[in-house]
């Protein structure tokens, strides 16, 4: 894998660390400013929201620019946003830094996909998106509970004056190391916003929506159902995350790793792994060891189908990937969304902290019926028409059409 991957590793790391350790450090912020508890949650949604959002407004701007150029800005326009928090002396101006750095966020990973593919060989694309996207892995196993300590000890500002320094040293990685990619030609914002109307494409996205909300189900209520449930020390639920976290890494390079040699076949079987565990933790929850063994296998499983959902969308969008790409990295924080808003449903109705788990297993198991689907219209689509399945696909699914060899630059994306 060509050294360009670190830099934007770097950038991905960075990135993740920024949109997770507010959560941590909610406590510490709130008493600054004043603010209560859920005001300074806030954070986290304005955040979110700011990735739907900035998603595809940056991508279609980015389809007009120079990728590399395109990603020096992204990251510029991050450490603004993490300086503005540092910074900031008052709740509603570190609300407007995060929303800032949020930004950035989707154009990148969306791009940086598109860049990282097109550094190696066809039959590489998803390792290359998912050595890219080890990045954000890694932020939840090293740079969240880093962050969070910087942040109790040190105070929060010093965390954000951290991770403006991680965005710098990104962008000199970025000026450094990647190849220039010059926008390809007539690569019009007509063309962008056309994939969008691709059947397959959409159906991606939506596999992307319920079946990473599937995982979230779980991880935003992880605390109360294990420390209420399970019986865990709340300080032990640190330890839990970095569990959960290590599996998310190792999913993500078991992902890219076997995503170029059968795409459908992997999201099958991460999908079905997903469910069937989220189905069987408010089990498993009531008994210490099997929760912490659930834990790493629902963000490994989870995590295992980022790459091939990323280069699924990719593969179907050859000639004008950029805003499908980064529409896809949006698709993730919408789930991510959803998935805690229904499980704050099922809570609040009675069933208890272990139900969100209930509401994954039924998501996963809705992404897998929408993959089974997928594939089913592929093989109906006559040969010789739009290119709808990569190489990797070829020998897996019948009758997929062949993609065209000229992938513009190769380019994939998460």
């Amino acid at each position: 894998m060509p050294l360009a991957l670190l830099a934007l590793a770097i950038g991905a790391f960075g990135i993740g660390t920024t949109e997770f350790v507010t959560s941590g450090l909610l406590p510490e912020v709130a008493d600054e400013f004043g603010v209560s508890i859920p005001t300074a949650g806030l954070l986290t949604t304005g955040y979110a929201l700011g990735v739907v959002v900035g998603a595809p407004i940056l991508a279609i701007v980015g389809s007009r620019v120079p990728r590399k150029r395109m990603l020096m800005a992204l990251m510029g326009l991050f450490v603004a946003g993490n300086a503005l928090s540092a910074l900031a002396p008052a709740f509603g101006v570190m609300l407007a830094g995060r929303i800032v750095a949020s930004l950035a966020h989707g154009a990148f990973f969306g791009i940086g996909s598109i860049v990282a593919a097109g550094l190696v060989a066809p039959q590489k694309k998803a390792g290359a998106i998912a050595m890219m996207f080890t990045g954000l892995t890694v932020a939840n196993v090293v740079g969240v509970p880093m962050g969070t300590l910087v942040g109790q000890n040190l105070g929060w500002r010093v965390t954000f004056f951290i991770i403006a320094g991680l965005g710098v040293l990104a962008i000199l990685g970025i000026a450094a190391l990647v190849p220039e990619q010059p926008r390809p030609e007539r690569n019009r914002i007509s063309g962008e916003l056309g994939t969008l109307r691709n059947p397959q494409v959409l159906l991606a996205m939506a596999m992307t929506v319920l079946g990473f909300g599937g995982v979230f189900t779980m991880s935003t209520y992880i605390t109360p159902m294990m420390t209420e449930v399970t019986g865990y020390a709340p300080g032990s639920v640190t330890w839990l995350l970095v569990l959960f976290g290590v599996g998310m890494v190792v999913g993500n390079l078991v992902g890219g790793r076997y995503a170029d040699r059968a795409l459908m076949p992997l999201l099958y079987v991460s999908l079905s792994a997903l469910a069937l565990v989220l189905a069987l933790l408010p089990l498993a929850a009531h008994n210490k060891i099997a929760a912490a063994v659930a834990i790493p296998l629902i963000g490994a499983f989870g995590f295992a189908s980022v790459p091939p959902l990323q280069k699924r969308v990719l593969d179907q969008t050859a000639d004008a990937p950029t805003l499908a790409s980064a529409v896809n990295i949006g698709a993730f924080n919408l789930g991510n969304a959803i998935a805690a808003w229904l499980g704050g449903v099922v809570i609040s109705a009675g069933f208890g902290y272990t139900a969100p788990n209930w509401v994954g297993a039924l998501m996963a198991a809705a992404a897998l019926l929408l993959a089974v689907l997928s594939a089913s219209l592929e093989r109906r689509a006559p040969r010789g028409g739009q290119a709808v399945a990569g190489p990797a696909e070829a020998g897996t699914v019948a009758g997929a059409a062949t993609v065209a060899t000229a992938t513009t630059a190769v380019p994939a994306g998460r």
